[in-house]
């Protein structure tokens, strides 16, 4: 945690300890930096990040005040998760399915989407990008890009690698239909129907989902809900189990929204490489960080070509286009075979557009207001979790992406709740659906990613009244 996250999560926690009360004047830039030995730029970097989730604000030639009327967002779940630790046959295909296809009306308030709303992406400029690409567009590209993708669009991808201290060549690159082929080709490279893979608990139910359609065996390992899967139980599930690979999100993971630390990551790569265990890594979220820096993949520290590095524009700049890819390492040809004798190719105009509009600039730009607006999403999705969620919930932080992990107290039936709260027009996401042994079952995944209106006030107070009175 760097110097002025530090300073924030200070004064937010006496914020919620009530030792600041809405109205307080926060202590002066100058005093701040003499109480507490650090810059100017600290504090007031500080205070940007308190004011982006909502708990402080501005007055001209005043200072900082903690914001009136304030709702304190309820405490961050501090226990990691205690699977069995068995070999597990996945059958969860039936429920997400059910789950997922009674919430996909427009009508209904998508707290259970697992999509941020496309209003936040720059939709008119990505079409341009489209009408000027494809009347251009060597009809040549169609056949020489077929596998493993578009060119420039690869070169472009690399380049954005090599910004954060990556040296992955565009030749090994290979661009697929969206980010969940990248992961469901990697892991056909490095498994066969019976074999065994390590997964968090709790993990995106399409990991699962794979798991299940492939034939493979889910080995569910605790995952804290701030630092990620835990080294020590990896590696005894490794010795025991003997998994051909593991298919982990080490950055905002879905559903938990944990970050695993940048040392941790490293350290997760030579335990993986030590016990030659392939590592998917599902990086879809790393551009939506609310720090200053994107966080380093695990992909950074490989250096034996065991990491099957994955992401996509789907979360970041273009949900629809259902461009991604994969960086996998000396897996590299096989997932390539895997595509060209499955799919062939994605959309030719589609890369041709992300390509062009990557080169023309403006990426950077879209993302830090993207990041903005979810940052201040989180802020009062929290602080409204917290007060109309009932005594005794928890709630991530989560420092990116756009998801919350609500714990709801013990006797809480997250699919009671799911069908009670959908049949008022609100999805949420129950957390037995992310779990291969229907775990998780007071737990509830909330999407932050979408405007804060009214109307999803409204919805976060019906659920917090469903909650209620199923607790």
């Amino acid at each position: 945690m760097k110097r002025y996250e530090a300073l924030a999560a200070d004064i937010e926690a006496s914020i919620c300890a009530g030792v600041l009360r809405p109205g307080d004047k926060l202590p002066s830039v100058r005093h701040t930096c003499t109480s507490r030995g650090v810059s100017a730029s600290t504090v007031f970097q500080a205070y940007y990040l308190l004011e982006a989730r909502g708990l402080v604000q501005a007055r001209e030639r005043s200072g900082y005040f903690v914001r009136a009327g304030l709702r304190r967002a309820p405490p961050e779940p501090e226990q990691a998760s205690q699977p069995t630790g068995q070999s597990i046959a996945v059958d969860v295909s039936e429920r997400v399915f059910e789950v997922l296809e009674s919430s996909m009306a427009r009508d209904v308030v998508p707290l259970g989407s697992a999509f941020p709303s496309p209003l936040l992406y720059p939709l008119q400029r990505l079409g341009q990008a489209l009408a000027t690409s494809a009347k251009s567009l060597d009809p040549w590209r169609s056949v020489d890009d077929l596998t493993p993708g578009h060119a420039d669009l690869r070169r472009q991808i690399a380049l954005r690698y090599l910004a954060a201290g990556m040296p992955v060549s565009a030749d090994d690159i290979v661009i697929t239909n969206g980010a969940l082929e990248a992961l469901n080709l990697c892991l056909t490279a490095v498994t066969r129907a019976g074999d065994a893979v390590v997964v968090e608990s709790p993990t995106f139910y399409a990991a699962l989902q794979s798991l299940e359609r492939m034939g493979l065996h889910a080995i569910e390992v605790p995952t804290h809900p701030r630092e990620g899967i835990d080294l020590a139980a990896l590696e005894a599930a490794i010795v025991r189990h003997r998994p051909k690979a593991c298919w982990l999100m080490t950055t905002f993971q879905n559903p938990l929204g944990s970050l695993m630390p940048e040392a941790k990551k490293k350290a997760l790569v030579a335990l993986t490489t030590r016990h030659g265990v392939a590592l998917i890594e599902d990086d879809v979220y790393a551009e939506l960080y609310f720090g200053d820096h994107r966080p380093l993949p695990a992909k950074a520290f490989d250096t034996e070509g065991l990491v099957l590095h994955c992401g996509s524009f789907s979360k970041s700049l273009a949900p629809g286009y259902r461009i991604g890819w994969a960086a996998p390492g000396r897996f590299t040809r096989a997932v390539a075979r895997h595509k060209l004798t499955s799919t062939l190719s994605a959309s030719a105009p589609a890369q041709a557009a992300l390509a062009l509009y990557l080169e023309r600039g403006g990426f950077d730009k879209h993302l830090r207001k993207l990041r903005a607006a979810l940052a201040a999403q989180q802020a009062v999705f929290a602080q409204a979790v917290g007060h109309y969620f009932p005594p005794g919930t928890r709630a991530t932080r989560p420092e990116g992406g756009y998801f919350l992990w609500v714990e709801l107290p013990e006797g809480c039936d997250a699919l009671h709740i799911h069908r009670q709260a959908l049949a008022q027009g609100i999805s949420v996401a129950p957390g037995p659906i992310f779990s291969a042994s229907h775990a998780f079952t007071n737990c509830l995944r909330l999407n932050y990613g979408h405007t804060w209106n009214a109307r999803t006030e409204q919805a976060l107070a019906t659920l917090g009244q469903i909650s209620a009175a199923a607790a």
